[in-house]
């Protein structure tokens, strides 16, 4: 195999083994990509490996990506995956027989791992990072911190009930109606009430004293 002494084709090969290997864990693929990004990950590593490299590179580049199917399941955060993408370039560079080979192989795995994206448009996914895609869309696509910010400037805004208050109901202020709580107290249909604090979307709201309504 002394045609990956190339540095293009160190790239190539190291390519196309993470663009399979990433790829089996965005996207269901029933092991095919699993398998063939192992097999040519192995040609790689079996070629540059020697007596003066040895096998820790190997276990450094299975840790790294260990870290990324833990931060994609578990952690789901990104920050652990960083630091897997990190080892896995290491453990590909370190066994390369130049400098110029090893920034070729680095390349070559960054850009698999970026095209590897490209199966999601193909294959059903395997919702690796959902929660922090769930986050994403609830501060940003659903438009939540809006929300949010809308729902906090009704303190000190006054409505009135709209349902009884056993101790939750509904309300309206300025047209509009919520759903909110008085906390423990009971507050009859129709009545005055206040908004005192709103957490998240949970209104807060107490019934206006007998003598405020009057003035």
């Amino acid at each position: 195999m002394e045609w990956l002494d190339s540095a293009s084709i160190g790239f190539l090969v190291v390519f196309l083994g993470t663009l399979f290997l990433i790829g089996e864990l965005l996207v269901r693929a029933k092991g095919l990509f699993a398998l063939l990004g192992i097999a040519i990950m192995a040609m790689y590593f079996s070629y540059h490996v020697s007596g003066d490299v040895g096998f820790w590179v190997v276990i450094l580049y299975a840790v790294g990506l260990a870290l990324i199917i833990i931060d994609g399941k578990v952690i789901t955060d990104g920050t652990v995956a960083l630091l897997g993408i990190v080892l896995m370039i290491i453990g590909l560079a370190v066994p390369a027989p130049t400098f110029l080979y090893g920034v070729f192989v680095s390349m070559g795995f960054l850009l698999g791992g970026f095209s590897s994206a490209l199966f999601l448009k193909v294959f059903p996914s395997r919702n690796l990072w959902a929660k922090m895609t769930l986050k994403n869309r609830l501060t940003g696509d659903l438009g939540y911190n809006s929300l949010n910010e809308s729902y906090t400037s009704l303190v000190g805004k006054e409505g009135k009930t709209l349902t009884p208050f056993r101790p939750t109901g509904s309300i309206e202020i300025e047209g509009a109606q919520y759903s909110a709580t008085s906390g423990g107290q009971w507050i009859e249909a129709g009545a005055p009430i206040e908004v005192v604090s709103v957490d998240g979307t949970r209104i807060v709201v107490k019934k206006l004293e007998e003598n405020k309504e009057s003035e």
